[in-house]
């Protein structure tokens, strides 16, 4: 593995994942709606994500996201549009009183993985300001003389396992207060907060029109 400026990259990607933002709101309304479990199966989702950026980035078909005005708005308005659209239905949930979980026998919740994991991984794949992250970033540490798509992949496999580590912990958390989110009405409540969060981040992301600034 050669990548420039090891330290710097680790300290400055490890500051990267512990920021709040979208994936941070996502594992957490996820790991409240069915338990510990699932937040964790979201953040594999998003990390699982990131290999796609990585990749992009390596080969440079993230180049064409600054290159073309056009095309970087149509993949920001479907990214954005996804955020909105999970919040929305979170706030509906809220609305409605409508369990997003289902109850067993024995009081357990019974999460659905794959809705989690697939969540996980449209948020982050669907979100341009990564891709475009990932293409002004990985290029300052990667060594010329070896391979760059190597070199990508190594970094984003630092990434994955930091993100896991920081996400996981966060579901955990909240699995830990399953007194809390028992209640019906701490639910809502959570369903309503996250769901909002979720659309403002989604409306940012139309709104910005700075490409160079990274979530």
């Amino acid at each position: 593995m050669h990548i420039l400026n090891f330290e710097a990259f680790l300290l400055a990607i490890t500051l990267l994942t512990l920021t709040p933002g979208i994936d941070t709101v996502l594992v957490i309304k996820n790991a409240s709606r069915s338990g510990g479990r699932d937040g964790v199966v979201t953040s594999l989702g998003i990390c699982l994500g990131l290999f796609v950026h990585a990749t992009f980035s390596a080969v440079g078909i993230s180049a064409i996201l600054l290159q073309s005005a056009e095309l970087f708005m149509a993949v920001k308005w479907v990214g954005a549009g996804y955020l909105i659209w999970l919040g929305v239905s979170a706030l509906k949930a809220a609305f409605k009183g409508d369990a997003s979980v289902a109850i067993n026998a024995t009081g357990l919740k019974m999460s659905n993985l794959t809705r989690s994991l697939k969540e996980g991984f449209l948020s982050n794949v669907l979100n341009p300001k990564t891709a475009v992250f990932y293409l002004a970033f990985l290029p300052q540490f990667i060594d010329p003389q070896h391979s760059p798509f190597a070199q990508a992949m190594s970094m984003a496999a630092i990434h994955f396992i930091i993100a896991m580590i920081w996400q996981c912990g966060l579901a955990g958390a909240v699995s830990s207060a399953k007194r809390f989110f028992a209640s019906s009405t701490a639910m809502r409540w959570m369903e309503g907060v996250s769901g909002s969060v979720l659309v403002f981040l989604g409306s940012k992301l139309l709104l910005d029109d700075d490409p160079a600034k990274a979530n």
